[in-house]
């Protein structure tokens, strides 16, 4: 039994991964004054600090996932 996976499933999980890495960082991973009330903590920071690494993360897995599935497809024709 050999199960093909069309590779537009790999682009669109891989653009997915880059769109929400990037809201990610942007709405997550940067410090708003304007919203923020109180001084920053370090437990606030931190969270930041987590949520700008794993956003950079996910845009590079999505990024290698597209990357990767076009060089897969030029190396079968």
């Amino acid at each position: 039994m050999n199960v093909v996976i069309p590779p537009l499933f790999f682009y669109v999980v891989g653009a997915l991964l880059v769109i929400f890495g990037a809201l990610r960082v942007v709405t997550l991973g940067r410090r708003k004054e304007s919203h923020e009330v109180a001084e920053d903590t370090p437990a606030a920071a931190k969270a930041r600090k987590r949520h700008l690494t794993f956003g950079v993360v996910w845009i590079l897995m999505g990024l290698f996932l597209i990357v990767s599935t076009a060089d897969v497809l030029r190396m079968r024709h």
